[in-house]
């Protein structure tokens, strides 16, 4: 498998690599203002981050027991590698969300102590202009997992239900064929003997802008900002109804969607990490250690609705 990498400028100086040319929108709710370009993070957007959009937690997990259920689950995470590869299974995790839900992240945590070689992080740059020419689902089909490996995808073929429809660099008519064409080539896929996982991360208004603004003003992560991040500030609900269309349309019985509440982001690799292990039967796994996955972040698409 081809391992690529997101092509994001990591100019920390600023100016036009990230910011676009025109002033990034101001975001104007109920409770206040919300200025990217301020350096002052509002005191409404910290008090509110947290538990917007209905997250059941009011604090985040300490890093103490983060750091102690991750080893105990990477050690299971280890096992279920060893498993693939001398079985020869194939195992796929599509990885979707809002710009800074954190999916870079939770896919970070399931490879850290895995061989890079056989667990492919798949992060695909935006297509060339070959590519633009193919059939929309070919670059990515490129990308699958051979036998014994494992590719997890960090955004996937859901970008045209997603971004490419909200920026509108789709037809409505590429819009439609793919919500039709998703679920039949997963099918086969699955079909094929790939275990197919596909995560959805939400994450609420506050809690987004919260993480946009830690991009835009610490020098460590401004090249994770985008113009589609500052485009996305004012699209908020455009997003909202996308991803309600896209659930509706490709989650199926044979793939269905994970829904993965993230605002607490160290929950939610935990969360990720033991839906996967205790959906899969692999020599030596130890029940005790992979636990129970917390229903109240992770389930279905009725988790947000």
């Amino acid at each position: 498998m081809a391992k690529h990498k997101n092509r994001k400028s990591d100019d920390r100086n600023i100016p036009s690599a990230i910011v676009p040319e025109e002033d990034a929108p101001v975001v104007r709710t109920k409770w206040g203002s919300f200025d990217l370009e301020d350096p002052k993070l509002p005191d409404w957007v910290e008090e509110r981050a947290l538990q917007s959009g209905g997250y059941p937690y009011d604090a985040e997990m300490s890093d103490k027991d983060y750091a102690r259920e991750l080893e105990t689950l990477q050690i299971e995470l280890a096992k279920l590698q060893l498993f693939v590869n001398e079985r020869g299974e194939r195992i796929v995790g599509l990885f979707e969300g809002r710009d800074a839900a954190g999916k870079g992240g939770t896919v970070m945590a399931i490879r850290e102590n895995m061989n890079p070689r056989l667990v492919a992080d798949v992060a695909l740059p935006k297509p060339t202009e070959v590519e633009q020419k193919q059939w929309y689902f070919q670059r990515y089909i490129a990308e699958l997992p051979a036998a014994g490996e494992i590719a997890l995808f960090d955004r996937s073929w859901y970008n045209r239900a997603g971004v490419e429809k909200i920026m509108g660099f789709c037809t409505e008519s590429q819009y439609r064929t793919f919500l039709k064409q998703a679920p039949a080539l997963e099918k086969m896929l699955v079909d094929d003997g790939i275990v197919l996982f596909k995560f959805y991360l939400d994450i609420g208004r506050e809690m987004q802008l919260k993480r946009f603004h830690d991009r835009r003003h610490n020098p460590l992560k401004i090249w994770k900002l985008s113009p589609i991040d500052y485009a996305a500030l004012a699209q908020w609900d455009d997003y909202s109804a996308a991803r309600d269309a896209m659930l509706e349309a490709t989650d199926s019985k044979v793939a269905p969607w994970t829904i993965v509440l993230a605002n607490d982001k160290k929950r939610a690799h935990l969360a990720v990490i033991r839906h996967m292990l205790s959906s899969l039967k692999y020599r030596g796994r130890d029940k005790a250690a992979v636990g129970s996955v917390d229903r109240r972040i992770l389930g279905g698409p009725e988790l947000i609705h």
